[in-house]
């Protein structure tokens, strides 16, 4: 947990000062940790497994907008004094382990040390800047390019290592949010993918052989 940007700049004995004053819990497969919409009571940090950050829209179809992984922090609202609702969902993809601290723990938290605000803050605007660049590949890449992206990144961020191969843990639908296609097109790309041996397929798994492979430019 100490790479995590949440506890930047904190020292260690500080950052174990702060764990202990979280609940550490594991979290099941398909657990929903945050649900969006509701008051934001509580701070999560995800020390080990992953979940998805996703919106329902209006039309009742869900929407993933990030992967999170081992050492990110969600439900950020909760160091406002009077916080606003969770803007999204958060579900649990695979048995985790995750560190939770109530409102008033890390509001008190945050006095005794103001450096976790200005983190906060900077994971913030992080994901803003992501959110930006997403939007930007969307007026600018074609959807095999940003299917391509989004691929290596995961496989980057929340890939698994076996023998020299990544695997990544993602359904087509999944990847095609997370690269704002539909899943009739990344379907299709996917195929292509494995037809030149760029991938390999299995259900809800995707093997990535030979990124070279893949279409980035």
């Amino acid at each position: 947990m100490a790479d995590s940007p949440f506890f930047k700049g904190i020292a260690s004995h500080s950052r174990k000062l702060m764990l202990e004053a979280a609940q550490y819990r594991t979290a099941p497969a398909k657990d929903t940790l945050i649900q969006g919409g509701a008051k934001a009571t509580h701070l999560f940090l995800l020390a080990s497994g992953s979940a998805r950050y996703s919106r329902v829209t209006g039309h009742g179809k869900e929407l993933l907008l990030r992967w999170l992984v081992p050492g990110d922090v969600f439900g950020l609202a909760s160091l406002l004094s009077n916080p606003p609702a969770y803007m999204g969902s958060v579900q649990v993809t695979e048995e985790s382990e995750i560190y939770v601290w109530k409102h008033d723990r890390v509001c008190e938290l945050s006095r005794i040390y103001p450096q976790i605000v200005q983190n906060a803050l900077r994971i913030t605007l992080g994901y803003l800047a992501g959110y930006a660049q997403r939007h930007a590949n969307l007026l600018t890449q074609k959807a095999e390019q940003r299917l391509a992206h989004s691929l290596i990144h995961l496989a980057h961020h929340a890939g698994h290592h076996h023998s020299g191969v990544v695997q990544v843990d993602v359904t087509n639908e999944q990847l095609g949010n997370l690269s704002d296609v539909s899943m009739f097109t990344a379907t299709r790309l996917l195929k292509k993918w494995e037809r030149n041996g760029a991938i390999a397929k299995k259900r809800n798994k995707i093997l990535l052989l030979s990124p070279e492979k893949l279409d980035l430019d």
